[in-house]
């Protein structure tokens, strides 16, 4: 779980996926989660919670196929390597686990790159849901397989 900043400014949103979390601090988007945050959320005014909530919604109604709103999180130099890559995967695609492994260098490093996977902190906009097993299935994810399968199947409905 991530811990909250208390320079973090937040923001609840109610989307077609269901319930998501935002935060963000002075230099980017620092947490993007489903489920709701455990103290209630004023709202804000602040232009980067804008910017991010503006391109997730655009996203979600098949308007946007990447973000330009800066992302700043936070994890192990290994976690942010992974992550710069899943930032890499094209809108509408899907790789492997262990493709990410062999593109890092290590191709046994499948299981890592699955744990680096699991603790994005700022989901879909550093795309983890666009990671499949190796047969092709669907595993893991924080919100859940229903909301990895509708990401997938919104991005292939607006893949020109």
């Amino acid at each position: 779980m991530v811990k909250m900043q208390p320079d973090w400014k937040r923001r609840q949103l109610e989307t077609s996926i269901g319930p998501v979390c935002l935060a963000v601090d002075e230099t980017g988007v620092t947490f993007l989660g489903f489920g709701r945050w455990e103290e209630p959320v004023a709202q804000e005014a602040c232009s980067l919670l804008d910017q991010a909530e503006r391109e997730l919604s655009e996203y979600l109604c098949g308007l946007r196929r990447s973000f330009s709103v800066p992302l700043h999180p936070s994890g192990t130099d290994f976690q942010m390597r992974v992550w710069a890559l899943l930032r890499e995967i094209p809108y509408g695609r899907t790789v492997s686990y262990g493709e990410i492994a062999r593109r890092l260098g290590n191709p046994q490093a499948a299981r890592a790159v699955g744990l680096a996977n699991n603790r994005n902190p700022i989901c879909i906009m550093i795309p983890c849901h666009r990671v499949i097993g190796a047969n092709g299935n669907l595993v893991g994810y924080g919100g859940g397989l229903p909301v990895k399968s509708a990401l997938l199947e919104l991005e292939k409905r607006h893949v020109v």
